[in-house]
């Protein structure tokens, strides 16, 4: 069985390939509560999603595009592009609705790029380091990736989201309020300054 490598705080882990994503898991599915620990959250995300989500991993640059089941391989099939203008994106982990679809754009990194996430969805947590913003969900804090500002992207916030696209699902039919704007579908991104997301 092929493997797909995501890099967890400085080290390799390996984790089989299947679909990526999945639905909210039973018990969130449910109405039940979030998981309290580790253990509970193993039992609703898949392995991949567990290193992103629950401990900071990175899926690989293209992972999201190029593996048969996930995000943006599953768009593409499904819509067409990698881009839908209607609906929104959600945790995998707990289901909160975190960034608008219009707000999605193209930024050459090599994974999904926002300028922005529904008001209140999205934490920002300096690293340690000082060099880059963590983002994490406000309802459940799994790991999406980092912010980064001041690209100089010709976005309304001139900020990039750079989520590991194991982190979301797309819902269609999600509501989406009229004054988020759509970008153009392609920018020439200054370098990415961390090489991760």
């Amino acid at each position: 069985m092929l493997a797909v490598a995501f890099l967890a705080r400085g080290v390799r882990a390996f984790a089989p390939r299947a679909k990526p994503t999945r639905l909210v898991g039973r018990a969130l599915a449910a109405g039940g509560d979030m998981p309290a620990d580790d253990e509970g959250w193993r039992t609703e995300l898949s392995p991949n999603q567990f290193a992103v989500l629950r401990n900071k991993a990175t899926e690989p640059a293209g992972f999201s595009e190029t593996t048969e089941g996930a995000l943006e391989h599953e768009l593409k099939k499904d819509f067409g592009t990698k881009y839908p203008q209607l609906g929104a994106y959600e945790c995998a982990g707990c289901g909160a609705e975190l960034y608008y679809a219009r707000a999605k754009f193209d930024s050459g990194c090599g994974w999904p790029a926002f300028y922005d996430g529904v008001p209140g969805a999205i934490e920002e947590v300096p690293d340690v380091d000082g060099y880059r913003v963590e983002i994490v969900c406000a309802k459940c804090k799994g790991h999406l990736g980092h912010v980064f500002k001041g690209e100089g992207f010709p976005s309304p916030t001139d900020a990039r989201h750079c989520v590991n696209g194991i982190s979301l699902r797309y819902q269609p039919m999600s509501y989406q309020p009229d004054d988020v704007e759509a970008l153009p579908a392609r920018f020439v991104p200054r370098a990415d300054p961390s090489g991760l997301s």
